[in-house]
């Protein structure tokens, strides 16, 4: 990894409470399902008065292929209740190893390389789930080589 990129660093997660749409869907309509499904929770949570907690993130269930089981949505404050379309979930408390991606969305492999030898190197598992945290808004960075991507993956 260089500078941009920093070394994947190992951190322990608290649960955290989240309003979410989960659906296995094709690789190739990740992006599409990213918008519906950020403002989807949106809606749901503002309609209920519930408070985003953090930015908009995606959990992964097992690794993706030509389809990926995914959650995408919101950590919030208590009170979420789920509604049509929108579950009430939760990121897990965790041991995990997390890095800063830098740069687009298709180039996220390199850091989840990264994280990988990382674990590999002190003898660590991978779980089957992971989340990526979007700390970049597209529509405000247009940039891709800027955008921030935390990438948080646990140790089975």
């Amino acid at each position: 990894m260089n500078a941009t990129n920093p070394e994947p660093r190992i951190v322990h997660t608290v649960e955290q409470p989240t309003a979410v749409v989960h659906e296995r869907i094709p690789m190739a309509e990740l992006s599409e399902f990213f918008g519906r499904a950020f403002g989807t929770v949106m809606a749901a949570a503002q309609a209920q008065g519930v408070q985003l907690a953090g930015p908009p993130f995606a959990l992964y269930r097992g690794m993706p292929t030509e389809t990926v089981d995914v959650e995408a949505g919101f950590p919030v404050n208590a009170g979420f209740s789920g509604t049509e379309g929108v579950a009430k979930g939760s990121l897990p408390e965790a041991e995990a190893f997390e890095a800063i991606h830098l740069g687009p969305y298709d180039t996220l492999g390199t850091t989840y390389g990264a994280i990988q030898e990382r674990m590999r190197a002190e003898g660590r598992t991978p779980s089957d789930t992971m989340w990526e945290y979007y700390l970049s808004d597209p529509e405000m960075e247009p940039d891709p080589a800027k955008w921030q991507t935390r990438v948080v993956w646990p140790v089975a």
